[in-house]
């Protein structure tokens, strides 16, 4: 990755240790772009912090990427749209790992300037894993699941493929844009609204059973007559990519831009000491202006450090609060990243919602959106517009694209920014059709590296005085994901993707000794996931039973003290800090 920082937040500070996992890698990578000093050697340390990863779970059973996908609900999420739980091509639990052992060490550190001294930090990889799935984990454990807001009937999920074979991805967030398109098209009024409501809710469901006679009419068409109509319609469409085009955009080791951009604004004062006991953001004020997922997360994780986080929300609340299931009056899933934020309600529209907005920020320490390129300039919230009110703050701003596409680009959302990234490539194998996944892999990391950002820049204003503002996007995280680029898409056996049994799934763990798993095995499918794991136990072979829904986790001896029930289950900070 090359460098964007005009700043090095963590200059003078050094990071000791061998890398051992590709989490413990991606954190000490994020580290030194960060200014850290490498010196290797022994167990991870930053400074006198000592760092620890921990790949075991509350049973003291040890996990790897592919067991952490299986036992904690992954890949029953990334399979949903298809029927059944699906391996993830990638090594998203070690990437979401590192990005968040990295914010606990720069947690660490801001705590350290603070006036404290955590002697260590830990990190549950089973946590952090968690932490992807969590809208899915409160919605599938809520009581009131009368009503799951869930799409149900025949269908398949985007992307769409035209006459001469182009596959592509739309967006649009507005449902008559979608409207006038499929009209256009000849779609039936049915199947177009039928259509709306499973595409408008595959953020929160991970599933878009959009009616086949949709897709039919796609491949009836060529593709410049399907971005035509798009196009008068208001709807954006997005070619997907595979990885021979994604690798134009690495640098020639396959590696992308750094995850954030930081540059230092005007002087100002550093935060206040840190009690004894307390989280390293204990007393920040944090401003969230979030959508969907990538702003409120990354607004969740300082929460979970410590900070008191303000979200601002349209007058009437955000539209989101009423997705059931319900706890309470407010949906589970919204709950999972805005539980325990206080809520504003302002309409920026006016000037007195604008003036509302602003004397939030210039009483607080940070201020984080994701709003649409051009938004917070134009309503005057754009970090220049506070240089003078409040020159301390740390201004985060979550985008789709960054700077890395020009004004004509689509939406920058989730699954247009995988289709791009050539994502679809890497997570399914040879052999099997590319498609990005229903998992907002995206949204998640994305929302985890602008935390990391605004950590970092917490870290220099308390060592320079200074403001500072940092850029992060959908485009940077996938960079984090897929850097460097791999030669070729997986190539998988039998043994590595999930194996039937009699009452569901089991995942051996990476590396296993196929031949003993077939000798202890026999016949899979005669066997309960409990069986077939005490039979590979026992020549040797560790495997997981793969969770088929996050929100049977609430009960599951795996995600003991990981997570807490309110109403529903909710995920508890990955994090614990020892002095």
């Amino acid at each position: 990755m090359d460098g964007q920082l005009d700043v090095v937040p963590l200059a003078g500070t050094t990071v000791c240790g061998d890398a051992a996992t590709a989490a413990d890698a991606i954190a000490v990578e994020h580290l030194s772009l960060l200014g850290a000093h490498r010196r290797p050697g022994g167990p991870l340390r930053v400074d006198d912090v000592d760092v620890h990863t921990d790949w075991t779970d509350p049973t003291g059973r040890l996990l790897d990427e592919v067991t952490a996908q299986a036992a904690l609900g992954l890949m029953a999420t990334h399979g949903r749209a298809s029927g059944g739980p699906v391996r993830l091509g990638v090594n998203y639990v070690s990437t979401v790992a590192g990005v968040v052992v990295a914010q606990g060490a720069l947690a660490a550190v801001l705590a350290r300037l603070r006036g404290q001294r955590p002697g260590s930090v830990r990190v549950s990889v089973a946590g952090a894993a968690l932490l992807t799935v969590s809208q899915y984990l409160a919605a599938g454990s809520a009581r009131d699941t009368d009503d799951t807001g869930e799409v149900s009937g025949p269908g398949m999920p985007p992307p769409f493929t035209s006459l001469d074979g182009v596959v592509f991805e739309v967006e649009t967030l507005d449902p008559e844009p979608w409207r006038r398109w499929w009209t256009a098209l000849g779609a039936a009024p049915g199947d177009t609204a039928r259509g709306w409501r499973a595409f408008v809710l595959r953020y929160a469901t991970a599933a878009a059973p959009i009616p086949p006679a949709l897709h039919e009419i796609t491949r009836r068409r060529p593709f410049a007559q399907l971005c035509a109509s798009a196009q008068a319609a208001g709807v954006a469409v997005q070619q997907v990519r595979g990885l021979s085009a994604r690798r134009a955009d690495a640098g020639p080791d396959g590696r992308f831009r750094a995850p954030w951009q930081i540059s230092a604004g005007a002087p100002a004062g550093a935060l206040s000491d840190l009690p004894a006991g307390r989280l390293p953001l204990y007393g920040v004020r944090v401003i969230e202006a979030g959508r969907r997922i990538q702003g409120p997360l990354a607004g969740h994780v300082l929460r979970l450090l410590g900070a008191e986080v303000t979200r601002v929300e349209p007058v009437g609340g955000d539209p989101l609060r009423g997705m059931p299931p319900m706890v309470g009056d407010c949906s589970a899933r919204f709950l999972a990243l805005n539980r325990g934020k206080r809520i504003v309600e302002v309409d920026l529209r006016s000037a007195s919602g604008r003036s509302t907005v602003r004397n939030l920020v210039d009483d607080s320490d940070v201020f984080l959106h994701n709003w649409a390129p051009g938004k917070a300039a134009e309503i005057g919230l754009d970090s220049t517009d506070f240089t003078t009110s409040n020159p301390g703050l740390v201004y985060a701003y979550a985008s789709g694209w960054g700077d890395e596409r020009g004004t004509d680009a689509p939406p920058g959302t989730d699954f247009v920014a995988q289709a791009y990234t050539g994502l679809g490539e890497q997570l399914r194998p040879v052999g099997v059709p590319p498609a990005g996944s229903l998992m907002t892999l995206l949204d998640v990391l994305g929302g985890l590296v602008c935390a990391e950002g605004v950590l970092a820049a917490l870290v220099t204003r308390q060592r320079d005085g200074r403001g500072q503002r940092v850029d992060s996007s959908l485009l940077s995280a996938a960079g984090v994901l897929q850097g460097p680029l791999p030669a070729a898409r997986p190539v998988w056996g039998r043994w590595d993707t999930p194996t039937p049994v009699a009452d569901g799934h089991i995942m051996l763990a990476a590396g296993s000794d196929v031949m003993a798993a077939e000798t202890a095995l026999g016949d899979a499918g005669t066997l309960t996931a409990r069986e077939a794991v005490s039979r590979l136990e026992a020549v040797g072979v560790r495997a997981v039973r793969v969770c088929p829904e996050p929100g049977e986790l609430a009960g599951d001896p795996i995600a003991l003290d990981l997570i807490e029930a309110d109403g529903c289950a909710f995920v508890r900070p990955p994090w614990r800090f020892t002095s």
